[in-house]
């Protein structure tokens, strides 16, 4: 066996070290459980590292108020927190841009699995540390097992507790260095009990939760063995970079080689048996020889084989190779595993493994009894019986073929027997051996060698024809003549096969590509699912039938709008299996453990952000043989990737696609509110002009004496209505520059019952005649908002229950203050009488233009309350409809933030 390390992996380690060296390296300080220390552990590297001189700084250590560990922070820089605003509160997080800028050699960051606030640049702690290693800046952070994606259910079964912050596996993988922090479970209690984890109330309680003797236990193993296949991972990449083949059998690892006849059942179970007898991890692997001796039928039971095997704990892989104990080697190697279980009738490749694999040691298992009928379905045995009959012709036909072929170079070598030398003739047999070798593979090739040589013995040498050899050097002559025939023939079938296989790649190659390619230039949903069709029909030979979700998540059949995309389609589908499929991610039908009796297989297509659909596949054929051996095809792992790409790129394109469609939405949207506010801020402004004239003019006529009473009257009534326009223009202006951002806030301190009043007074008019109760209690705090801005709040709010209840019916406006998440704010709420909005319209009633009451004749545009959420919005507050019977009034609520009371002057 070779030891010359592969050029393509060279070149990835070149590449890989090239990426490490740009990169700051990453140290997580891993523990089983809050309170084993790992903080600690982290601040005592730090001040290491700070006394030899290198520049640490702390991002984010959460101390939890415990003085050792703040004592620990002596001496080393902290970097400041940004106070980042989530439901009118500031809370502290991590300032990622800060730590860009400041740059040090190393940065604490506590708590890796850590979600961010929302509105900060990345929603995990992990991406901000991701951004940080980028640049080149050393991390190190701390991680308890729990939070490892794959490990997350684990722990949650074990300690009924579920935690939502994890940690992709591949983040923890790919640490530079993982330092396990671990004390036993007892000591880990005494520190509960003694408060150095909890504060005493929450200890109590986290005692007769999570922090269980049994639970600790549990989670300590976990986290070893966590750490325990970290260390084994770098211990193989160690020797692969190294090209080490020697096994270092630090911890065991078993092979099982999974053949394609029946009855590798017993194997498997075996193989799993075994592996929990040895308490050691233990792959299933099948060799998929170059050569091409397998059975196309037997495919289908690899899969199986390796789907039982996977279900009884293995890691399954498929590989290729042109000799099949060489191949299991290399594999068994690489994985650093030092036992190889093969089945018992395999004895020749027991003997060749063994005189190859130094360090492997073999077990061989006996085959089942029942072998024939263990695992063969009646599917199998008809797909068996359909390949033999197939492979019997091909057979035959290439022995007919090198007949043919020895005889029809006999015959010319016969002619031109008198012009050639014997060597010459020699020659064309073995241009006959090539030929057919290339053609119709090793055993048609065999027979036209042992063919080649008695015709050259029996036609051209002496004495000629008869089998009897005179010369002795002939005899030798015919002997070389049979092995350079017999190595040409091998050699020639083999390069035929990995030509084969080599034109199978560029063609799925090519497929991908140009399915890529066109899918990447379609602007319609029905262009992308006819390239779809007219694509996996080429490839695969199949009928398609795409289904699609409407809003509602229920699956419809996309029918083709040209008939001639017919010709694809499949007609034949279960609108029932396609909607599991949909829901449940995975796919099903023929072929799959889900709904195998179906007649076509669904695939679900899945793109970055969610499932855009189902593929629906049938393979054609003109028999049920044919049929059989398609499905058997399409089992191949590396077709049925394929299909599984296919159905990738496809969802990618339609993803891609609609939101391409919520983009040009989003664009049209953004255009046609740009072109509206300047429309109305245009306008407003031109008509508030004359309408203020209006107003004066009114107001003056409305006084003058010398006018009778009934004039007078239509002058105020002018006058009001001219009001009322005003406040629209009014309105409208400042919905206008509120949207353009034009608005800047004048925040003074300010007493709520002073703005209300204010509001009131604007409001005397139109209030008259009805009662407004303020329930305002004494000790309101004083707020620092724009009085102008929430004197227009109260003003819109109040007008709108005075439009929308009935005459003469009381309106009230109360106060109190609220904590809530720890922070203190001013609840307020205006109230009303009247028939109050419709509960499918409450969620819609702050967006512009829109009314409770379309049909009411309440004078209006609907922009009063819209107004209102811009400007409470803008102070960092809320404002809502608060839930009420229907006819039982309106009450709509907003809040303000309370922030530190100013220094009042004493009196």
């Amino acid at each position: 066996m070779t030891t010359r390390p592969n050029p393509d992996d060279l070149l990835e380690r070149v590449m890989r070290e090239e990426d490490r060296q740009s990169r700051g390296r990453l140290k997580v300080f891993f523990g089983f459980s809050a309170g084993v220390g790992k903080t600690f552990a982290m601040l005592e590297a730090a001040q290491v590292l700070r006394a030899q001189n290198i520049d640490v700084v702390a991002g984010v250590v959460e101390t939890h108020g415990r003085s050792e560990t703040e004592e620990q922070l002596q001496g080393i820089e902290r970097l400041p927190m940004k106070k980042v605003a989530y439901r009118d509160r500031l809370l502290p997080e991590f300032d990622l841009d800060a730590a860009l800028q400041r740059k040090p050699q190393v940065m604490l960051v506590d708590e890796l699995a850590h979600s961010n606030v929302p509105g900060s640049r990345h929603a995990k702690r992990w991406q901000d540390i991701d951004e940080l290693l980028r640049a080149g800046i050393d991390v190190y952070t701390t991680l308890n097992v729990q939070h490892i994606e794959s490990l997350n259910d684990v722990v949650g079964q074990i300690t009924g507790i579920r935690v939502f912050e994890t940690v992709p596996d591949h983040v923890f993988d790919q640490a530079d260095d993982v330092m396990l922090v671990d004390i036993p479970p007892d000591e880990l209690l005494a520190r509960l009990k003694q408060g150095k984890v909890y504060m005493p109330q929450q200890a109590e309680k986290a005692g007769r939760n999570f922090f269980r003797k049994g639970n600790l236990i549990a989670l300590r193993e976990i986290a070893l063995r966590r750490t325990a296949d970290r260390v084994d991972a770098d211990m193989r990449e160690y020797r692969a970079d190294r090209s080490i083949a020697q096994l270092w059998q630090a911890r065991e690892r078993i092979v099982v080689a999974v053949g394609s006849g029946a009855g590798e059942e017993r194997l498997i179970r075996e193989a799993a048996r075994l592996a929990a007898k040895l308490q050691a991890e233990w792959l299933a692997v099948h060799v998929d020889l170059a050569n091409g001796s397998q059975a196309l039928a037997g495919r289908e039971r690899v899969l199986g084989y390796l789907k039982l095997a996977q279900s009884l704990g293995a890691e399954t892989a498929s590989i290729s190779g042109d000799e099949l104990a060489t191949a299991l080697l290399q594999f068994t190697k690489s994985r650093n595993a030092g036992k190889l279980v093969i089945g018992q009738q395999r004895g020749r490749l027991a003997k060749r493994i063994a005189a190859l694999g130094e360090g492997v040691d073999i077990y061989t298992v006996a085959r089942s009894r029942t072998a024939a009928g263990d695992g063969d379905s009646r599917e199998d045995s008809v797909a068996d019986a359909a390949q033999d009959l197939l492979t019997r012709r091909r057979r035959m036909r290439g022995y007919a073929w090198a007949v043919a072929s020895c005889a029809v170079t006999t015959a010319l070598a016969f002619v031109l027997n008198d012009f050639l030398h014997p060597a010459n003739v020699i020659m064309l047999y073995l241009v006959g051996v090539m030929l057919v070798a290339m053609r119709h593979g090793r055993s048609a090739s065999a027979l036209v060698s042992v063919l080649s040589v008695l015709s050259f013995d029996f036609f051209f040498v002496d004495p000629r024809f008869s089998i009897s050899v005179s010369d002795v050097q002939y005899l030798l002559t015919l002997l070389v003549m049979l092995a350079v025939s017999l190595f040409i023939s091998s050699l020639t079938a083999r390069l035929r096969r990995q030509a084969s296989v080599a034109m199978q790649r560029e063609t799925r190659a090519s497929n991908l590509y140009m399915l890529g390619k066109e899918l990447s230039a379609l602007l319609t949903l029905d262009q992308i699912l006819e390239i779809g069709r007219r694509h996996l029909a080429a490839v695969f030979g199949a009928r398609i039938a795409f289904f699609l979700p409407d809003s509602a998540n229920q699956l419809h059949l996309a029918e083709p709008e040209q008939e001639a995309g017919g010709a694809h389609v499949l007609k034949s589908v279960d609108a029932g299996v396609a909607q599991w499929v949909y829901d449940n991610g995975q796919p099903a039908g023929k072929g799959t453990a889900t709904l195998p009796s179906a007649a076509a297989l669904y695939l679900p297509l899945t793109a970055t952000m969610r499932t855009r659909g189902v593929l629906a596949f049938a393979i054609e054929g003109a028999s049920e043989d044919e049929r059989q051996l398609a499905a058997a095809q399409l089992a191949l792992p590396e077709n049925r990737q394929m299909l599984e790409i296919f159905c990738s790129q496809i969802a990618m394109a339609i993803e891609r696609l609609h939101y391409a469609e919520v983009a040009q939405d989003a664009l049209v949207s953004m255009e046609s509110e740009r072109l509206r506010n300047s429309l109305l801020s245009a306008i407003s402004h031109d008509l508030r002009t004359p309408l203020t004239s209006l107003v004066g003019s009114a107001d003056v006529l409305a006084a003058n004496p010398r006018l009778d009473e009934d004039a007078r009257a239509m002058a105020r009534t002018i006058g009001e209505q001219s009001q009322k326009m005003v406040g629209l223009m009014n309105n409208l202006l400042d919905m206008a520059r509120l949207q353009a951002g034009a608005v800047t806030l004048n925040r003074q301190w300010n007493a709520l019952e002073e703005v209300a009043g204010s509001a009131l007074r604007l409001l005397s008019k139109t209030l008259e005649g009805r009662s407004v109760e303020v329930r305002l209690p004494a000790g309101l705090p004083l707020l620092r908002v724009d009085a102008v801005l929430l004197e227009r709040v109260f003003a819109n709010l109040v007008e709108n229950a005075a439009k929308y209840s009935p005459p003469g019916s009381a309106i009230a406006i109360a106060a109190h203050v609220e904590t809530t998440d720890g922070a203190q704010q001013v609840k307020v709420s205006v109230s009303d009488h009247g028939r109050g909005f419709p509960p499918a319209m409450a969620q819609h009633a702050f967006e512009k233009f829109t009314r409770g009451d379309n049909e009411s004749s309440t004078p209006g545009v609907g922009l009063g309350l819209a107004i209102c959420r811009a400007i409470v919005e803008a102070h960092q507050g809320r404002i809502w409809i608060a839930p009420q019977e229907p006819g039982q009034g309106t009450t709509v609520c907003f809040t303000l933030p309370v922030e530190a009371q100013p220094d009042l002057p004493e009196e």
